[in-house]
């Protein structure tokens, strides 16, 4: 194995934590990656990771090898692709993940069109609700909305969402119409609680450039969007949604919006790549494009 591949080695089972897991995700067996990083410690002369029978972690040397090491690397497959690409079609497969209803509203009927224009390259399409780990699921790039934890992945904001509040016919016509933020202590929402955490959701509105909440009463409580939406079609209450996601209850007149002048803030879209990659010229080219789409699609 020559250096640069023991280099790779070694930042992908840092990026893991594990040699079973980055074994896995480079396709290697895990005794080849253990000798890989035993090879590479021999060459520099230090000991390069803490090792535990549950946990793989760098030493203070290793941490600062592993950042040179991402470097390196990048600099090389940029080498590597330079003359190859300025006449070539970009090409490869891509492995992405985005939230489930941004996948099947927007993203997938899009994509012939991305397809047709770029017809050597292939999607992986993830259409999930959950926060993917981009290195042990070997992804390219999320999409992520909301805020972002630290994770130390590299970030590109792509734009905002924007929410509305909306409430059926139905709703409205046994409840009544709120009219200011103040009326809302007389109606019900269909409340939203994090899948991962269980935490409820207030209610969010921006009121003279100052962002305001409030606990809403609710019978019903969803942990998914697609929940919230067929919950506030039955008439069980008020929900903040993004614009997008109800464009087609509105025009339909299933749905309707209240308080148009109190909306959340809205929220950020994010694509999420690994640290330890060089961005090829297909994910670029792809994030160009996922920008483009989502804000024609969003506003």
């Amino acid at each position: 194995m020559d250096r640069i591949d023991l280099f790779r080695v070694f930042a992908r089972v840092v990026e893991c934590s594990s040699f079973t897991r980055a074994a896995a995700t480079l396709g290697m067996p895990r005794s080849s990656v253990s000798a890989a990083v035993i090879e590479l410690e021999d060459r520099v002369g230090v000991r390069l990771l803490h090792r535990t029978t549950r946990h793989v972690s760098p030493t203070q040397d290793g941490a600062a090898f592993y950042d040179r090491c991402l470097r390196l690397v990048a600099d090389v497959e940029e080498m590597e692709t330079l003359f190859r690409q300025a006449g070539s079609a970009p090409s490869g497969r891509l492995k992405v993940d985005v939230p489930s209803r941004i996948g099947r509203l927007i993203i997938a009927p899009a994509l012939p069109g991305f397809l047709e224009k770029y017809p050597k390259i292939d999607v992986d399409l993830g259409a999930t609700d959950r926060a993917v780990n981009l290195i042990e699921d070997s992804v390219d790039c999320v999409l992520r909305v909301g805020p972002l934890a630290d994770s130390g992945l590299i970030a590109r904001s792509i734009g905002q969402l924007p929410l509305i509040n909306v409430a059926s016919p139905a709703y409205l016509e046994r409840h009544g119409t709120p009219a200011v933020p103040d009326d809302l202590k007389d109606h019900l929402a269909v409340n939203y609680a994090s899948p991962s955490s269980g935490r409820i959701d207030d209610w969010e509105w921006l009121e003279n450039g100052i962002l305001r909440s409030l606990p809403m009463r609710g019978r019903v409580t969803a942990n998914s969007a697609e929940a919230c939406i067929a919950c506030c079609l039955a008439g069980l209450g008020l929900i903040q949604i993004p614009a997008y996601d109800v464009r087609s209850h509105l025009e339909a007149g299933e749905l309707v919006e209240v308080l148009p002048g109190f909306r959340a803030e809205p929220m950020a879209m994010t694509i999420l790549y690994p640290t330890r990659q060089h961005l090829s010229r297909r994910l670029h080219i792809f994030a160009d494009w996922l920008e483009g789409l989502l804000r024609d699609a969003v506003r």
